[in-house]
């Protein structure tokens, strides 16, 4: 390094600390004023003992002149520090009799408090303030509400508690960055959202609140997209061949908005709209106005031309604006029928969550023979976010290839069902696995299942009606049934005291389990025969609500991951219907309006379309030994469709090739042209069979 260059090295240099560091959020912004010689960061500056703001604002360095700045340089060089042993020592510790002096960096190093407020005091780590915390609030952990990641309940430098709520604690990091984001109009507990308090317990423990607006409202265009307006139609079945998103002006392909809520739209042809004028509303503010008793029957008006738009073919967003004389008892079915329609629309619910999916991508490295801790390990890294989009990569022993997230989600949903996680045969209620709540599985459980229902993945189908109702209602609000005990032994106690027919035959049942009963807090005295029920109700409720009271509190925190337990809890049928079913079964018809067909140019084309159609229908019938399901799951990996479908969509394409490709990345499902319907049939199954036994066989074998 030549002298030149170590010299302009030694001018950047904060003429206090000796450093070069530009740190902002540590050391405060760092101020270069070569007409001085001077270069100086401004926490440096502020918690410096011996100079004072003399000048105003805009003066010298935010008020500190100067002349000021190199007095105290100047003293400061003649000062060593107690750290690094080196001069320019310009802070020293308040407390009395302590001769303790060092450079703003060596105490932070040092885990000195320096307080932002008041006389700007520093304290060594020998005598800077503590919290005082009762003993009994320091027994466990819990997550900061800022990282989520767990921190000790136990008063140090690096963890702080919050002195308006007793079970929170932090980070000082976390909150430190909070406070620099936040600023001193909105820096607040972040539990109760109390300011005074929190922020005075704060700066009294050394974090920096600066004096500022929040920096999301001091960004350019922060708001900018509330003022664009919602352009999608949001109808079941649009019709439009370029898309929801299309929009053509003064056109039936304009797009017209809720007149209520603006949040939801339609193409005016897909909702036999004729002219911008007539309002429409949508089915979430269609039904309030029901409720409310304030709707107005529309007036009749001519049907429009119906030679280009297929009225009958084609589910609308709004009924037909001809009503005929209907009874009041019509009116509420025909109520119900449309409630019910909005009830099942998950996809849509869904896709609004799928908004918070940023552009940012996260690359997951999953081990396809161990699904299920590979995901653990990708969920559980420090710089994972549930918000980000996801890319899968499947690594094993062959070499890392890209993967499908549809077949990754699909496959741990999969392991999810079958997992000890839950127990039952069909409908599945939680378990208690004193292990499993050991290591936070329940609350991963909860986890996996959010991130694939936002992430375009499939549900897990497995959830009782009983368990169903407790995430949506509370535990409190359920009363399980006989069918949720998987337990034979307790199935059998339950069983002996309902079917007693006489009061010593209920008394002698109680008699058999009686340490059982009186364990559980169910022991009662029974003086007629109708306490049998009681007793039983109490005995269904330990057992399959209050005994899994912390496996079902982690896994409905698990349920909360991009909002989507508050959703089910808005919108409980449109859920129950994919937690709590199977998929409907895939038919011809489904399977075939699924797939985009890139036809060939060749005379070849209809004869193969055919063959594939041909083909659908047989498997439909079973004459084959494949099922749709196994023909979607080879081309996407997924056995059902999700509920906001697949992207990108899936396509076929006919290829001079012996047998059929599955290209789960892209949704891609590649046919062979051949001469007969017969060697088509006999090569798809062929390699349909054989890739999917392939597949079952090495989870046979890793015991995925």
């Amino acid at each position: 390094m030549n002298e030149n260059n170590l010299c302009q090295l030694q001018n950047f240099a904060c003429v206090l600390c000796r450093r070069t560091d530009d740190y902002p959020e540590k050391y405060g912004e760092k101020k270069i004023y070569q007409d001085h010689n001077l270069t100086i960061h401004y926490y440096c500056l502020l918690m410096s003992s011996g100079i004072w703001q003399r000048g105003e604002e805009k003066e010298g360095v935010y008020g500190f002149l100067i002349e000021d700045i190199k007095k105290e340089v100047n003293r400061a060089s003649k000062l060593k520090c107690c750290i690094c042993k080196k001069s320019g020592a310009s802070i020293g510790c308040v407390a009395s009799k302590c001769k303790r002096s060092y450079h703003f960096p060596c105490g932070v190093q040092k885990q000195c408090i320096f307080q932002f407020t008041g006389n700007f005091g520093s304290f060594c780590w020998d005598h800077r303030p503590v919290q005082n915390t009762p003993s009994s609030h320091c027994t466990v952990s819990s997550k900061c509400t800022i990282c989520l990641e767990y921190v000790e309940h136990l008063p140090t430098y690096s963890i702080l508690g919050s002195p308006c709520c007793k079970n929170a604690w932090f980070h000082r990091d976390c909150l430190q960055v909070q406070a620099l984001s936040a600023g001193k109009f909105f820096f607040k507990c972040p539990l109760c959202n109390n300011s005074d308090k929190f922020q005075s317990e704060m700066l009294r423990m050394g974090i920096h609140i600066p004096e500022k607006d929040a920096s999301w409202e001091l960004e350019e265009n922060a708001y900018q997209e509330l003022l664009q307006h919602y352009q999608r139609c949001d109808v079941r079945r649009c019709r439009c061949k370029e898309g929801r998103e299309y929009n053509e002006p003064d056109s039936k392909w304009e797009i017209k908005r809720c007149q209520y809520c603006g949040s939801r739209g339609t193409h005016l042809a897909c909702s036999s709209i004729r002219t911008w004028r007539q309002n429409w509303e949508c089915f979430e503010c269609r039904s309030i106005i029901y409720n409310s008793g304030d709707f107005k029957r529309p007036k009749k008006r001519s049907l429009p031309n119906t030679e280009n738009i297929g009225i009958t073919n084609c589910l609308l967003e709004q009924p037909s604006p001809k009503f005929s004389r209907q009874s009041p008892r019509t009116q509420n079915k025909d109520l119900l029928r449309e409630v019910s329609m909005l009830k099942r629309d998950i996809s849509n619910i869904l896709r609004e969550l799928g908004y918070q999916i940023k552009q940012k991508t996260r690359k997951l490295y999953i081990n396809k023979e161990n699904i299920w801790n590979s995901a653990i390990k990708g969920f559980r890294r420090r710089n994972f976010n549930p918000s980000d989009a996801i890319e899968v990569q499947f690594c094993n022993g062959n070499g890392d290839t890209d993967g499908s997230k549809h077949e990754f989600l699909s496959l741990l949903m999969g392991q999810l069902e079958s997992s000890s996680l839950f127990e039952g045969s069909m409908s599945k209620n939680l378990s208690l696995n004193s292990e499993a709540l050991k290591e936070n599985l329940y609350f991963e459980a909860g986890r996996m299942i959010a991130i694939s229902l936002v992430h375009g993945g499939p549900p897990p189908f497995l959830f009782s009606k009983t368990l169903f109702n407790c995430l949506v209602c509370g535990p409190e609000n359920v009363e399980p049934t006989l069918e949720d005990v998987e337990d034979s032994n307790m199935m059998q106690i339950i069983t002996k005291i309902k079917s007693s027919k006489t009061l010593t035959h209920l008394r002698s049942a109680i008699r058999d389990c009686f340490e059982y009963l009186s364990h559980i807090g169910c022991l009662r005295l029974v003086t007629v025969l109708s306490d049998k029920d009681v007793l039983v109700k109490d005995i269904l409720t330990h057992h399959v609500i209050k005994r899994v009271q912390a496996p079902l509190d982690s896994f409905q925190q698990g349920l909360r991951t991009l909002g989507v337990l508050e959703t089910m809890q808005k919108y409980p049928e449109a859920f129950y219907s994919v937690l709590c079913h199977k998929p409907e079964r895939l038919t011809t018809k489904i399977l075939s309006d699924l797939f985009t067909m890139h036809k060939l140019s060749e005379a070849q084309d209809t004869r193969a379309v055919g063959f594939w159609m041909n083909y659908l229908q047989n498997v439909e019938s079973g004459e084959s030994v494949v099922t749709l399901e196994d023909i979607l799951l080879f081309a996407t990996g997924c056995r059902s469709i999700p509920p906001v479908g697949f992207q990108p969509t899936p396509s076929i394409e006919f290829l001079h090739a012996d047998y059929p490709v599955g290209t789960k990345y892209y949704n891609k499902l590649t046919l062979p042209i051949t001469n007969t319907y017969k060697e088509f049939q006999e090569n798809m199954d062929f390699a349909i069979r054989n890739a999917l036994e392939l597949e079952r066989e090495k989870n046979y074998y890793t015991g995925c």
